[in-house]
């Protein structure tokens, strides 16, 4: 993997993760899943590793590893309220 693919990965990830925070805002959950599943295949390439990278193209990375961090918690304003009322719904009563 080159420099320019790591850089091309971070941008295909974060540009998926601000896609998924939408679907999840917009209560789209096929959609969701669906970039979910595209998130993980683009993602996976990184399990092998990656070039270190210097200069300006790291700082690219760091602004897209911010960004991929904020669509993360975009989604998880969505999803954790909603978790919490599944698991209060779950509990039984006393």
């Amino acid at each position: 993997m080159t420099s320019n693919d790591v850089l091309a990965m971070y941008e295909n990830i974060a540009a998926l993760t601000g896609r998924m925070a939408l679907a999840a805002q917009q209560g789209d959950w096929n959609d969701f899943a669906r970039l979910e599943n595209e998130c993980a295949r683009q993602s996976s390439a990184a399990q092998a590793g990656v070039p270190p990278l210097e200069g300006d193209q790291r700082k690219r990375k760091i602004a897209l590893l911010k960004q991929i961090m904020a669509n993360d918690r975009a989604v998880r304003d969505v999803t954790e309220p909603w978790m919490g009322q599944l698991d209060r719904a779950m509990r039984p009563a006393h």
